[in-house]
């Protein structure tokens, strides 16, 4: 198995009725806001090389005008992680707990945050004469089919143009959301999707790869988001911690129910999750639970 990986997901969206339905989000106690799992060390071995080698510009961006933000945030983060005994920190260093030593001074805050913790961080800020909040910075080294360098300065509206289902359903309630977010009081929701290659960084370069359904193994990926707001610039954190298993993780039950949930989507975001081709696999995968579908 790939150690990036997990052998089971901690989070089946589906499986819980308060995060099955978009958007489920649900009230978050602060101290669980950052996770470390199974797949730490192989997942910053991954973080590591992306964010100091030649793709650094695909995962790091930060606009001037965010970086108030930014250095709140690596606060913040160093705050959290300082109630995991895995970590320790001597001045202006941090050793994790896989052993690497982080120079909180060498790369800039968000660089900084991304060799930390194995979330990705998303800041957003919407300032006086903005009507939503914008992109200000993030460290995003685990997209799923987009990317960050294309999405930096932009709206949440436009963050989200190629989910063509998002400005119908979504786009006021999340801007909602954002916007009654206070300090201290996070949320959080969970996103599933179904890929056909097992890769953590996708970046929209793969965006056809991904729907070669003539793949013979399917993955599921499971996206555990919060939102936050930075009680001093008020700028609002959106973290993925992205956690993936292969399909046969799942038990028949399991499968079976997600089928159901799969077939019931909206028509655009049945589309946009592969659609008729990729429930197809799932009931070659899941036989039983497809004849339990039609009983």
């Amino acid at each position: 198995m790939d150690p990036t990986h997990l052998d089971r997901l901690p989070i089946l969206p589906f499986m819980d009725a308060r995060t099955a339905t978009a958007p489920g989000v649900q009230p978050l106690d602060p101290a669980a806001w950052l996770r470390r799992d199974s797949a730490f060390a192989a997942q910053m071995a991954v973080r590591d090389g992306l964010i100091t080698g030649e793709r650094r510009a695909e995962v790091v961006q930060q606009a001037d005008w965010g970086l108030p933000a930014a250095r709140e945030l690596l606060e913040t983060v160093l705050a959290a992680i300082a109630a995991d005994p895995g970590y320790t920190r001597s001045g202006d260093r941090v050793t994790r707990p896989d052993g690497a030593e982080i120079d909180l001074t060498a790369n800039g805050p968000l660089a900084t945050i991304g060799r930390l913790v194995q979330e990705d961080f998303l800041v957003l800020e919407r300032r006086e004469e903005e009507a939503e909040h914008h992109l200000g910075g993030g460290v995003l080294c685990f997209p799923s089919r987009w990317s960050l360098q294309e999405k930096m300065r932009r709206g949440l509206l436009a963050i989200h143009e190629p989910v063509s289902f998002y400005e119908e359903t979504l786009s006021r309630r999340v801007q909602r959301f954002f916007d009654a977010i206070r300090p201290g009081r996070p949320l959080w929701r969970a996103n599933w999707v179904l890929h056909t290659y097992p890769e953590l960084f996708q970046p929209i370069s793969k965006a056809n790869r991904q729907r070669n359904f003539d793949q013979p193994d399917l993955w599921l990926r499971v996206e555990r988001q919060t939102l936050s707001r930075l009680p001093e610039t008020g700028a609002v954190v959106f973290t993925v911690k992205t956690d993936v298993a292969h399909l046969s993780s799942l038990s028949a039950e399991e499968g079976s129910v997600m089928m159901a949930a799969f077939r019931a989507l909206p028509a655009a975001e049945y589309d946009y999750k592969g659609g008729d081709r990729m429930l197809a696999r799932l009931v070659e995968t899941f036989p039983e639970g497809a004849v339990r579908e039609n009983a």
